[in-house]
């Protein structure tokens, strides 16, 4: 069992009167997390889940009596799989208004369509928190350092989902990514926006794991395809709401020569990107380490800065004559300019961006100092 990072912060966050809405991808640990939590609170507790038929039946009523006499004399809520439920944001808004010191936990893979649902009835009402596969610092806090500098290969293919982290070899590694890719990679779109086929978003998809650290070009996406921009920008939409895809946009402020409309594509786990693209195979056999390491320290980075706290924008930098630097973090006010190489190869700063700008830094991210960087 790896003990999460939001697990002893789950009561810091858990509010009388709000909802704890706890977003995540599918098979992130959502359940689990919740489970573990459940077992230290001390109190009477509503355990349920948005696909339970009576459950919904209830939740989508709007029916303030049949609701709060089914919740009333509980201490905590537990709604996992939320989206389920239509209309779920106005039925916890009747639970939280109408039942005095209530706590409510619910859980969501799908942001788009929770957020959609929960979005305006709980403003004031709730507390979100984002849970990613596992991240190095829980690596770090459960086993210590050695333990990610151990594993980074297969940290690199195989991705940090809870189940391929505690698989006893890597054919069972192989055959759980392929399930969720096959299973769940797609459910959420595949459901709530009545699409019926996943070629298109699976075809979509394989581009984007062969351009990770490239700048896309919607067009040139939808000419390979045989779709519309639009079809391309939507599809792109949806993939980064279930968890599936971030998208990072180009800085731009001073000089005319920078890249800006232009966007980057990453995949919220290495090993999804890989089953995508079918190849599994070592590093010693690959051609894409530097794609496979700048995913990966990208998004350990997205998941230190989310569990610390630390509040920043980010962005990738490029000129038209191809100046770059991977990934810009601006926070208080400064410009936090990174380089990922896997080796140790020295890189100097672009000149264009140490002159524009004066409160920016510059620091090359390899293998001597990842581990500070995503930590």
């Amino acid at each position: 069992m790896i003990k999460r990072y939001y697990l002893e912060k789950i009561n810091k966050n858990l509010k009388p009167n709000k909802v704890l809405v706890i977003y995540g991808p599918r098979q992130s640990g959502k359940t689990t997390l919740v489970n573990e939590f459940l077992k230290t609170f001390k109190g009477k507790v509503f355990l349920g889940s948005g696909e339970d038929a009576v459950l919904k039946d209830v939740l989508e009523s709007n029916d303030f009596n049949k609701i709060t006499s089914m919740f009333s004399g509980y201490d905590l809520i537990v709604i996992d799989e939320a989206q389920k439920a239509e209309n779920i944001g106005q039925a916890l808004k009747i639970i939280v208004d109408q039942i005095k010191g209530i706590k409510i936990i619910a859980t969501g893979s799908s942001s788009f369509d929770l957020a959609n649902k929960i979005g305006e009835p709980l403003v004031g009402r709730k507390i979100t928190i984002n849970l990613f596969p596992i991240a190095a610092l829980e690596l770090a806090d459960n086993y210590g350092k050695i333990e990610v500098e151990q594993k980074l290969e297969d940290l690199l293919v195989y991705g940090s989902y809870p189940e391929i982290i505690t698989a006893k070899n890597y054919e069972q590694k192989k055959k759980y990514l392929i399930q969720i890719r096959n299973s769940y990679l797609y459910k959420d779109i595949l459901e709530l926006e009545n699409i019926r086929n996943s070629k298109k978003i699976n075809d979509l998809l394989r581009l984007i794991a062969f351009q990770v650290g490239s700048e896309v070009s919607l067009q040139e996406l939808g000419n390979s395809l045989n779709m519309s921009k639009n079809t391309v920008e939507k599809y792109l939409d949806l993939l980064e709401k279930s968890f599936v895809l971030v998208n990072v946009r180009g800085f731009s402020r001073n000089l005319r020569k920078e890249v800006s409309k232009m966007s980057k594509y990453y995949f919220y786990d290495n090993g999804i990107r890989n089953a995508v693209i079918q190849n599994f195979n070592s590093l010693d056999l690959r051609n894409d380490i530097g794609q496979l390491w700048e995913n990966y320290l990208f998004m350990e980075r997205l998941k230190r800065n989310e569990y610390r706290n630390v509040s920043n924008n980010i962005y990738f930098w490029r000129t038209y004559n191809q100046k770059e630097i991977d990934l810009i973090e601006e926070r208080d006010g400064k410009l936090f300019g990174y380089e990922f190489k896997y080796n140790n190869k020295k890189v100097k700063p672009p000149k264009d961006w140490i002159e524009t700008y004066d409160n920016a830094s510059f620091e090359v991210v390899n293998r001597e100092n990842y581990l500070d960087f995503i930590m």
